[in-house]
């Protein structure tokens, strides 16, 4: 992984991973999809919408794949990042601290690290080594709307 310079790479790192940020995933319950506390932004969990919707429900290890999870856990990732720009730009990311994903699974399904990888390296790839963070994954019962994963991410900033 490269260092960017800062955070303000983040926009240029995306456009070269072909990568745009989507809207913010609007709250679908009372609360705001990021915060900013003292010089840390926490993110709501964000489930994997696209264009408003979740393309795929159910449980990882049954009706969602290992594979399709790391690819919803990528995209839960690009919604936080989306938050946190619409709250205070990503050029103001000095570090992603902490990542928490939730994996909806079935029974004994144990992968739930290697979903949420999607989200890990995603934050590797567009934040270098400012991206590298703690974590924990994992597996839960039932996730709001039959989301399969969802992910919140807790960033310092400048």
């Amino acid at each position: 992984m490269t260092t960017p310079v800062s955070g303000a790479d983040a926009y240029a790192k995306l456009a070269e991973l072909g990568l745009t940020l989507p809207s913010v995933v609007p709250p679908l319950a009372s609360y705001v999809p990021a915060v900013q506390s003292g010089n840390h932004v926490f993110t709501s969990g964000q489930l994997p919408m696209v264009d408003g919707k979740l393309p795929q429900t159910g449980k990882v290890g049954a009706e969602v794949t290992p594979e399709e999870a790391v690819a919803a856990a990528r995209q839960c990732a690009l919604n936080a990042l989306a938050a946190i720009d619409a709250l205070v730009g990503l050029g103001r990311v000095t570090k992603i601290v902490k990542v928490t994903g939730f994996v909806a699974s079935a029974p004994g399904f144990t992968g739930q690290p290697a979903v949420i990888n999607g989200a890990s390296q995603l934050f590797g790839d567009v934040f270098g080594e400012i991206g590298q963070h703690a974590r924990s994954a994992v597996g839960v019962a039932e996730l709001p709307l039959g989301a399969p994963v969802e992910v919140e991410v807790i960033a310092e900033i400048a």
